[in-house]
């Protein structure tokens, strides 16, 4: 991200400070004075020592739960938080809330500002869904505590346009800074050190919106403020110069923006050390601009810097690191793996999470291990899922509080803490690779490599802002190339892309709009794989390692060479294009680590059991023992036919009313049927009807069997109204429960005990995130990977039934001719036989044939 975002989030902490307020300034010490006076003059370790030592003397005076020790521990949190040291800060803020909702509520003005720093904190870690509520919650105190236009309103508005900046949202940002820099003039003055923030600010909204005549005087007055009152060594001085260089990085000014790059450097090295992360972005700011002035050799020993602290950003490395091996700066070895490095310590996807929790507990040795490993784990997820709902209950006004729920968690997380611990200590005797393994080191390319065989290559995606690269590995060689397309572009096209694999659109050829855009997909293939294809072409499996927009992209689907036509006049003209899953058999990876993580244990289990399967549900309830109803075989699965907010009752999702708009999918029986007979599975293992429910799942040791089956509806997070998540469909009891209601969804998925081989999700859009417009591979996927699937085999799109039953089933028919071959091949050989099979033109469509996707390992073994 451009530093001048994450500039934004240092200014909001700056106004939203440990002020203390008028009714704690008559009980807090003046201790609590000093602190905050040296935090403002920037003086930070003096502040830290005496934040501690008046935390205890408040502690020793007041005892543990009072106003005085609130306030206190709110202060050394954001002296924590000013050092960059977020870790410290977040349970000290939590403890200051705790102790605030006991002596008073958070409905008082004394709230605000620890709400705000909290808030802050969440913003600077991305969880900007926690930190919005709490924003605004702050604001609504203030606003009614103090009016429109006090100066504790005034922080509220410019921290939450802090996050709407953030967040990209320039339209709601800068209305919010200009009220806030309006309100600080009248109160402070022109020269105040708050209205220095809001120029600052509004002056960033002005230059990343394009606007840079105007935002230089605003930057500049900004700087000029905060030399005269702060002094020229303040850490805020080093955010204006910061902010001003990069304006003129922006106008390609380099020779104006590199002095004033280097005295903030300098600023923040000496008031905030070097570890601190606005220092390290300082760094990563410079070096770039080195870059860009064709120093590569001068921003090497910067980046090397970062590198070595995991603080080195994509935007900044990825190019340089390229452009040194280019020159012949940085053997090109060593390149790669420091690039593949910061690739690796960069934001995990919470699919890779789930990965790398597996590995550890496949790792553990034996079952007694690994069930205690699984436990801490479960723990911690609970730890974390409580913690976001008093969280989320804060955000709200008292009046819509459960106190004796929210009380009932915080008892709950107070537990799981103890529980936790005695695991932890029993881990470290019988289990002292836990931790590290639990956290694993960035592979090296040399260590990529051995993980793949000769027919194989990987290919790994960096996106960013601005430039994106790609990086292909086999087992004796590698490619790594800048492709010249940023995150926003990407996910445009991706997109329109995706607009042609509407099975609703493609049930005739009547007319082309809306239909699959061969050109599209040839223009990504030329963008995305056609710089490594000289390395990877003759390699029969493709491993797929995607980021962010890229993983809602079937890379199968690509087509490697230039299309006749765009959009064929007739169906059948789809069947000749070049689609790259007739140069290879494609599988997903959820990360780089998750092919060490997938392969390095292989299951030892002798007496596993084959397969069970829950396909064929019952939907209507009362349908039961009559005749099914009639469903056509071309139906989708899923209830796109139906208006989603039909289903929301008021409280909740009216299963009724949604088991009725459900169809009936009996091809679905017939499919699992088919792979139970290839697989010799019993019959007692196969769950039809209304024996394929939460219930008989939740029943059964799901452990024992080698390959898991659901054949039914999916539905997407935000579909339904009321449903959160995503979920199959297994049939609707006559008395739906919380452990039964019908819908299995991806947190109930997350608490299954799985040892799969695979996990078929035979159903809609299975890849789908866990909520609208989340990362894909981020909701089913990333709890069955969690509850123990080492592969997955998922959709991109509403499928056509009657195709879904065919395609698994031949791909399941193939591997038992072959099953040599593994899940990727066998599943490439299946889809192209539905491409080519000209009996009826609409075969040839790829909404037809090509909506599975193979996610995590697919080889055979």
């Amino acid at each position: 991200m451009k530093s001048g975002r994450q500039l934004l989030l240092g200014l909001a902490l700056a106004t939203s400070a440990c002020l203390a307020t008028p009714a704690l300034a008559q009980s807090v010490s003046a201790q609590t004075t000093k602190v905050i006076e040296l935090e403002r003059a920037g003086r930070f370790s003096e502040a830290l020592t005496l934040a501690q030592k008046t935390l205890a003397d408040a502690e020793r005076a007041q005892g543990p739960a009072h106003r005085d020790v609130a306030a206190a521990l709110n202060n050394l949190g954001h002296v924590h938080a000013s050092l960059g040291r977020d870790p410290e800060a977040e349970p000290l803020y939590k403890r200051s809330l705790a102790i605030f909702e006991k002596v008073g509520g958070l409905d008082s003005a004394d709230a605000a500002p620890l709400l705000n720093n909290l808030a802050a904190l969440y913003q600077r870690q991305d969880r900007f869904a926690d930190a919005e509520p709490l924003f605004r919650r702050a604001l609504a105190i203030s606003e009614r505590s103090h009016g429109p236009g006090h100066p504790d309103t005034g922080r509220s508005l410019n921290n939450l346009a802090t996050l709407h900046e953030k967040l990209g949202r320039h339209g709601e940002s800068e209305p919010l800074f200009r009220r806030a820099l309006a309100i600080y003039e009248k109160a402070g003055g022109p020269e105040h050190p708050a209205v220095a923030t809001l120029l600052n600010n509004i002056g960033q909204v002005a230059k990343v919106t394009g606007r840079h005549a105007e935002a230089e005087p605003l930057i500049k007055r900004s700087l000029s403020i905060r030399e005269k009152v702060l002094g020229p060594d303040h850490p805020d001085v080093a955010r204006s110069l910061n902010n001003m260089a990069d304006l003129h990085e922006r106008r390609n000014r380099y020779a104006d923006a590199e002095p004033l790059y280097r005295r903030a450097l300098s600023i923040r090295e000496r008031s905030v050390g070097a570890d601190h992360p606005d220092t390290a972005t300082s760094t990563n700011n410079l070096a770039n601009l080195l870059r860009l002035e064709g120093r590569v050799n001068d921003a090497l020993p910067l980046l090397a810097r970062l590198i070595v602290t995991g603080r080195a950003q994509m935007r900044v490395a990825l190019p340089t690191l390229y452009e040194a091996q280019r020159q012949q700066l940085v053997a090109s070895g060593t390149a790669l793996d420091d690039a593949l490095n910061v690739i690796q310590r960069g934001a995990q996807s919470s699919a890779a999470s789930a990965v790398n929790k597996l590995a550890v507990r496949l790792a553990a040795g034996n079952d007694r291990l690994a069930e205690l490993v699984r436990r801490d784990q479960d723990l911690g997820s609970e730890a974390e899922s409580l913690d976001k709902s008093i969280l989320a209950a804060v955000s709200k006004d008292r009046a819509r509080r459960d106190a004796s729920a929210e009380q009932r968690a915080r008892e709950r997380i107070s537990a799981i803490a103890g529980e936790r611990a005695k695991l932890q200590k029993a881990l470290s005797a019988e289990f002292p690779d836990y931790s590290a393994l639990s956290n694993p080191l960035p592979l090296t390319a040399k260590e990529v490599q051995s993980h793949l065989s000769d027919d194989e290559a990987l290919v790994l995606f960096a996106i960013s802002e601005k430039e994106s690269h790609v990086f292909a590995l086999t087992r004796d060689g590698f490619d790594w190339k800048p492709i010249p397309i940023d995150a926003d572009a990407l996910s445009a096209k991706i997109v329109a892309f995706r607009r042609g694999l509407d099975i609703a659109k493609a049930s005739d050829a009547s007319g082309k709009t809306g239909l699959f855009d061969l050109a599209l997909a040839n223009e990504l293939y030329a963008t995305l794989l056609s710089p490594v294809e000289a390395l990877v072409k003759d390699k029969r499996s493709l491993l797929v390692v995607p980021s962010g927009a890229l993983t809602a992209l079937p890379f199968h689907l690509l087509v490697t060479e230039r299309p006749a036509m765009a959009i064929p006049d007739e169906f059948d003209g789809y069947r000749n294009a070049a689609w790259l899953l007739k140069r290879h058999a494609v599988s997903v990876l959820p990360s780089v680590t998750s092919l060490k993580a997938l392969r390095a244990f292989a299951r030892r289990d002798q007496n596993i059991k084959p397969m069970t399967g829950f396909g064929d549900p019952l939907f209507d309830p009362a349908a039961k023992g009559s005749a099914r109803p009639a469903a056509q075989q071309s139906a989708s699965r899923s209830v796109a036919s139906v208006a989603y907010t039909e289903f929301w009752s008021g409280a909740g999702v009216d299963r009724a009313r949604l088991a009725q708009a459900l169809s009936q999918l009996p091809d679905t029986a017939d499919e699992l049927n088919a792979v139970a007979k290839d697989l010799g599975v019993a019959d007692s293992d196969i769950h039809l009807g209304s024996d394929a429910s939460e219930t008989t799942l939740k029943r059964t040791r799901l452990a024992d069997y080698s390959i898991v089956y659901f054949a039914t509806h999916g539905l997407v997070a935000g579909d339904v109204k009321g449903l959160a998540e995503p979920s199959l469909a297994l049939s609707i009891p006559a008395q739906p429960s919380e452990f039964d209601d019908g819908l299995l969804t991806a947190s109930e998925v997350a608490q299954l005990k799985l040892n799969a081989d695979w996990v078929v999700l035979s159903a809609c859009n299975t890849i789908a995130g866990d909520k609208p417009g989340a990362e894909a591979l981020s909701g089913l996927a990333r709890s069955f990977f969690y509850a123990g699937a080492r592969a997955l085999l998922v959709t991109h799109w509403a499928v056509d039934s009657a195709a879904a039953t065919r395609l698994t089933t031949s791909t399941f028919d193939r591997l038992k001719a072959n099953p040599n071959i593994g899940r990727a091949e066998a599943l490439r050989q299946a889809m192209l036989a539905h491409l080519n099979d000209a009996s009826s033109p609409r075969n040839a469509y790829p909404a037809f044939w090509g909506p599975f996707a193979l996610i995590g390992e697919g080889v055979g073994r």
